[in-house]
């Protein structure tokens, strides 16, 4: 089954770990085989991996991108995952983790990276903090 991709002007994208740009016009380009395909917008960088649900997007990223680093990238991915699990006590968020797990497992990298982008909203969410919101933050005197 083909992809067909709509790029905007100088759209990055990668495919099969090759960094490839669009020109200066919107364009369609088809995939006729299976390959490994990102979006610039779906592109983490190292320096970007800051929160504990992008630090398991990072590894599942990085497993559908490099396959020869696979061990090294599923041991992190396996090490974060268990952190967010012990920590995440919403029972939608936890069968997400449990779903990309399942995902990655199946090595459907790609999948696994839509769901784990689900879970981006709920941890800003969750770590939307404002000083003063916290009983602890507050001016006992």
């Amino acid at each position: 089954m083909a992809l067909k991709l709509s790029l905007k002007p100088g759209e990055k994208f990668v495919v099969n770990g090759a960094v490839m740009v669009n020109g200066d016009r919107r364009a369609t380009l088809v995939l006729q085989n299976k390959a490994s395909l990102l979006r610039e917008k779906d592109i983490m960088q190292a320096e970007e991996v800051n929160t504990p649900v992008k630090h398991v997007y990072f590894p599942i990223m990085l497993m559908y991108m490099d396959e020869a680093g696979y061990k090294d990238y599923y041991e992190q991915f396996v090490l974060r995952m268990t952190e967010l699990l012990g920590v995440i006590e919403n029972p939608a968020a936890r069968t997400l983790c449990v779903a990309i797990s399942h995902d990655v497992m199946n090595q459907e990298y790609y999948k696994a990276l839509n769901k784990c982008k689900k879970l981006f909203d709920y941890e800003k969410e969750r770590l939307n903090y404002v000083p003063g919101s916290l009983p602890e933050d507050t001016d006992s005197n």
